[in-house]
């Protein structure tokens, strides 16, 4: 529970309604006090932090300005909503973010109604926001909606869509103007320092102050916007609008643009929100904030700090020192400096994930040859289809999760012109504390049925080197699926080897079931086939399956287990049965993978062990169907 004494005014907000009740002039200790909490909170839990903290007093002024949850407020990238969680009902579970049954990490309708909308994925609040303005106003309701897009989202090119659309709707014969306000949030990071014209533009903006001072003083100097003098200073002011100061393009979109502000200058913030909030048609405020506020070692470092462990906050994150077993982003990121250095074909994309995808030694030692895209996975593939048809080898880093923005050009750009791309994909399978939105729980659904599409899933931290060298020597498009955090401890290789196409391994012979593994799910079939006396296939290939092993083992066992960390509609076991149907073979098969549903956050192993694809579930699985099997046998738990 709060302490009232530390924080005498925050322990009394436990809903906006309670915030709305303080005079203006004590939202600045408020602020305080709720960035205070803010850090204590998550030092304690661990989570994202340094979003949050820039946007504290944005937080509060417009929780105490708007009547939410009735005005409908959207966020933009979600990781920045833990202040507006804490104020909304949330305060003494935040403690609990990210944990099975404990606050989500993101916004989330069924958690909160002041959750209007669920964000994971970035650049998607102008579009929602503009769909409820659109809905309101046709219902008549006079409810305000704000979208606020921030840590780097406004470089997603969905975002410029809905700017197109939104501004452009008064044009249209009959149209009507959303009322609609879309907040800018803008500190130049989202999890790496942001990149591309986007983000030069809005440097320039807010480098311009000093010209927008004179703007608005111009503006009640001249009284009067009907009037001569001010009608020709409007024009005089477009002219040199357009040859100094990128907000011109926001007004050609059809926003009214209002800034840059600072974002915690509650006074100024307060001032602007107030005017915009009685202004009809689509307005854009652009606020200037800094990741990490209030808190110098997160401003300091604004990376390194954009997600934390738990932390003691008067000494910061310490590293814990010695050597630690490699995760499968760290043998991607090594594999590809190795290969780059082998074949200066080699290009790296990724979509502003530089640190989570591992490609931050690659920038350093191969600058040239990275290209960080920004928000932007449709173009990120589609920029490796042009590579590629140019000769070069591109390597297009990526989670799975967000490759799922860019399936269109997956299918359209690269598979079907047979294009030589290949697809690193982290966070495969069950990824855990970020929840449904960051889950890679379909991608080897929606990857085996493409069109000359090798998909590869590695058992373990060798494979995956050799898979990824696999993939980049085969000439065409192909996927490595790997999952989050670390394997089962394989030592590697410095060689860059390949695996033959299509060939699984066996990694123990036994009867009269075969577990038929892929992947991370190898370790766990290991643990069951030598407590049940199975034999254990480490598949390895999604697409194309080892066709003539899985005929023969079809020949003398009595029945199949698959086991993906993947959903089993449509997935790598679906392609086993495909293949025995196909074959004019009948087989018991058993499909074992992730559940028919969207999983909550939770740790990886909690998720698993509840779809049951531990060592225990997948055991209680198969002597459920075959209950013999389990006659004078061990456990693999027991």
């Amino acid at each position: 529970m709060i302490d009232p004494q530390r924080y005498p005014r925050l322990s009394r907000i436990s809903v906006p309604a309670d915030l709305r009740q303080f005079p203006e002039d004590e939202l600045p200790a408020i602020a305080d006090e709720l960035r205070g909490y803010l850090i204590e909170q998550v030092a304690q839990s661990g989570g994202h932090f340094g979003a949050g903290l820039g946007v504290i007093e944005l937080t509060v002024a417009l929780h105490w300005l708007y009547d939410t949850p009735a005005d409908r407020l959207v966020w933009d990238v979600g990781h920045q909503t833990y202040p507006h969680k804490i104020l909304t009902g949330r305060r003494d579970s935040i403690h609990t973010v990210k944990q099975k049954d404990g606050v989500a990490p993101f916004p989330k309708r069924e958690e909160s109604e002041y959750d209007t909308f669920g964000v994971g994925h970035s650049s998607t609040s102008i579009s929602a926001a503009l769909g409820m303005a659109i809905a309101l106003q046709r219902a008549g309701d006079d409810r305000k909606v704000v979208a606020v897009i921030g840590d780097g989202a406004i470089t997603g090119g969905m975002a410029f869509e809905a700017l197109a659309h939104g501004g452009g709707m008064g044009d249209e014969p009959g149209g009507v103007e959303p009322n609609l306000l879309v907040i800018l949030n803008d500190n130049q990071m989202s999890i790496s320092e942001n990149v591309g014209g986007v983000t030069r533009m809005l440097g320039r903006l807010s480098g311009s102050r000093t010209l927008n001072a004179i703007r608005e003083g111009g503006k009640k100097l001249l009284g009067d916007k009907h009037g001569a003098p001010a009608r020709f200073v409007k024009r005089w002011e477009e002219q040199w609008k357009g040859m100094v100061l990128p907000s011109t393009f926001f007004e050609e979109l059809g926003f009214h643009y209002t800034g840059p502000i600072d974002g915690h200058d509650m006074g100024a913030l307060l001032g602007a929100l107030k005017t915009l909030k009685g202004l009809k048609g689509p307005q854009l405020l652009h606020i200037i904030t800094t990741k990490g506020k209030g808190y110098e070692l997160a401003e300091g470092d604004q990376i390194g700090y954009h997600a934390v462990s738990p932390f003691d906050p008067a000494q910061g994150m310490v590293s814990k020192g010695g050597a630690k077993k490699p995760s499968y982003t760290d043998v991607f990121g090594d594999w590809l400096c190795d290969m780059a250095a082998a074949d200066e074909r080699l290009l790296g994309i990724t979509p502003a994930m530089r640190e989570g995808s591992g490609l931050v030694r690659f920038s350093r030692e191969y600058p040239r040859r990275y290209f960080d895209v920004a928000i932007a996975e449709q173009h990120a593939v589609t920029l490796a289809a042009g590579m590629a048809c140019e000769g070069a080898k591109p390597v297009v880093a990526i989670y799975s999760t967000f490759l799922q923005r860019g399936y269109d050009q997956l299918v359209h750009d690269v598979a079907i012109q047979n294009l030589d791309v290949l697809f690193a994909i982290d966070r495969g399978g069950v990824v855990g504390p970020d929840g449904a939105t960051h889950a890679g729980n379909l991608d080897l659904s929606y990857l085996r049925c493409v069109p000359n599409m090798v998909v590869m899933a590695p058992a373990d931290e060798e494979e995956c080197r050799k898979m990824l060298s696999t993939g980049f020597r085969f000439e065409g498009p192909a996927a490595v699926r790997y999952p989050r955090g670390t394997g089962p401890g394989v030592a590697l290789q410095p060689g860059l080897d390949t695996l033959p196409i299509g060939k699984a391994e066996v990694r123990r012979e036994g009867g009269p079931v075969a577990l038929l593994a892929f992947g991370a799910m190898v370790a766990a079939a290991e643990q069951v086939g030598a407590a049940l006396g199975l034999t254990v296939v480490n598949m390895r290939f999604v697409k194309p399956l080892d066709r003539e092993l899985v005929l023969r083992l079809a020949a003398r066992h009595e029945g199949f287990v698959t086991i993906e960390d993947n959903v089993v509609a449509g997935g790598a076991g679906s392609g086993v049965a495909e293949l025995l149907a196909a074959e004019g073979v009948t087989l018991p098969v058993l499909h074992l993978g992730l559940p028919d549903a969207f999983q909550h956050h939770a740790s990886r192993e909690q998720l698993l062990a509840e779809a049951g694809l531990d060592a225990a579930g997948i055991e209680a699985s198969v002597l459920a169907r075959w209950p013999g099997l389990g006659q004078a046998r061990g456990t693999a738990t027991g």
